[in-house]
């Protein structure tokens, strides 16, 4: 149970009990359960969903639950994206890309990064609801997502040499027990999810997640949270395509 509250605690800004509170270690054990935690966040966005989607328009559903996921995650991941896209953009070198991504204010490639990536998710989204496809899209989203973090956190090198937060010392933790244990949740969740094309979705961000393991590695060394963040929109986005994109 420690695991899944970890997991809450450091994904979402759901308020669990901690005591004490949960350290690098505990997080770093948690990673096991990041798909489940995906399902849990993906869940209620898909009941908001499913309870609003015979009521209002899809354009308009897929607004809210898009909404849901923001109040759910303290727009965490979007905040991450927004200042990797600032970053990446504005930085010439690897002090200019890790320096900019440290400014919380948003320069104009995250506005644009922001922008296109909801609007993205904004436009699958819909059409996904209005053929009936919505709820299992999203939480396969919500779910490969969050299971992105645990592969790329344990296999990229942290960017930053000094660094107070979990993010840092998060990698160097993860056992085998924990990386090979969430590829295996979400193995059977795309599964169940999607059938077969499960295991195209997983490809797809296993192979997203890995050219972004490369490019943050060539431009700054590493990762960093927010790129991690990043990575995660990035894969729902992902997701969200692929299940439009491909047959039923």
């Amino acid at each position: 149970m420690r695991r899944l509250l970890a997991g809450v605690a450091f994904l979402t800004r759901l308020p669990v009990p901690a005591e004490p509170p949960f350290g690098a270690d505990d997080v770093a054990r948690a990673t096991l359960l990041f798909p489940v935690v995906g399902l849990l966040v993906g869940g209620v966005q898909a009941a908001v969903a499913a309870l609003l989607g015979s009521q209002l328009p899809p354009a308009v559903t897929a607004v809210l639950v898009l909404a849901v996921a923001a109040v759910l995650t303290g727009a965490l991941h979007l905040d991450g994206l927004a200042d990797a896209a600032d970053g990446f953009g504005g930085g010439r070198t690897r002090d200019d890309v890790l320096r900019i991504m440290r400014d919380h204010a948003i320069g104009a490639y995250g506005a644009v990064a922001l922008f296109l990536l909801l609007a993205v998710k904004l436009a699958a989204l819909s059409a996904l609801i209005g053929d009936g496809r919505g709820t299992a899209a999203i939480v396969l989203g919500a779910c490969l997502g969050r299971w992105s973090l645990v592969p790329l956190a344990r296999f990229s090198r942290y960017a930053r040499d000094v660094e107070a937060g979990l993010g840092a010392r998060l990698g160097e933790r993860i056992g085998r027990l924990e990386w090979l244990g969430a590829t295996a949740l979400a193995i059977v969740a795309a599964l169940f999810l999607a059938g077969g094309l499960g295991v195209v979705h997983l490809a797809a961000v296993a192979a997203l997640t890995w050219l972004g393991h490369i490019h943050c590695r060539r431009r700054i060394g590493g990762i960093t949270g927010d790129t991690m963040g990043a990575n995660c929109e990035l894969s729902e986005a992902l997701v969200y395509l692929l299940v439009l994109a491909l047959p039923r």
